[in-house]
């Protein structure tokens, strides 16, 4: 079974997530979106926006507060500021809501399906044959990240899986379930249909530390 990409064919969906329904052969293990919070803080960098902006402002009301400007002047500084602060937080967000809302992961015990797009919707099938390594990195409150390292010549273009990627890995793209509640769950789940399906062992594998401190899982095909 090769990587699968079914375009935009989903207006009518034939089971939710799927562009087809499944044959009898396989069943659903997991089906989920990103969290919208997570999602915001770790693809969108809502949290830097807003340090940002906070930093214009304070750069911005400085010189106004050294100078002994009253409590009203040095709000009438920031008229521009405030507003084109607001704006482009609310614009991350939607952002994130909509790439939510829209974005569908399904786990089979037969593959991965990603189902992606806010404007033109697609979906790639991943074998679990096909998946070399998944690595698993933890955000806040149980949300991950669960990275899939591809084997062979297969490749995915990183613009069309964007924000469902790895970051800075351009040259070979890996698919990446983003902000996921319950991410270590997802992750075991993951890890048992791809060693059934391919009858090798998923061993855990200890590494170092990502920002929000965790372990990764790793599953070698090697």
């Amino acid at each position: 079974m090769s990587i699968e990409n079914h375009g935009h064919e989903y207006e009518f969906e034939p089971q939710f997530g799927l562009p087809e329904r499944l044959p009898q052969t396989e069943r659903i293990l997991w089906q989920g979106s990103p969290d919208v919070g997570a999602l915001a803080q770790s693809a969108f960098h809502l949290r830097k926006f807003v340090v940002y902006f906070a930093l214009l402002m304070v750069a911005r009301v400085y010189p106004e507060v050294t100078a002994g400007a009253s409590a009203m002047e040095i709000l009438l500084s920031l008229k521009w500021l405030l507003p084109l602060a607001a704006i482009g937080l609310l614009t991350v967000w939607t952002l994130a809501w909509l790439t939510a809302r829209t974005t569908v992961y399904t786990l089979t015990n037969k593959r991965v399906v990603m189902r992606l797009g806010v404007v033109l919707t697609v979906s790639f099938n991943l074998p679990l044959s096909k998946i070399a390594a998944a690595d698993l990195r933890f955000l806040e409150s149980g949300h991950g990240d669960i990275t899939l390292a591809l084997k062979g010549e297969d490749r995915i273009a990183w613009v069309h899986l964007w924000p469902s990627v790895r970051p800075w890995r351009i040259t070979k793209p890996e698919p990446t379930l983003r902000a996921i509640p319950d991410a270590a769950s997802v992750a075991t789940a993951l890890s048992k249909a791809w060693a059934l399906e391919t009858g090798l062992s998923a061993t855990p594998a200890q590494a170092s530390r990502a920002s929000q401190g965790a372990a990764v899982l790793q599953a070698s095909a090697t």
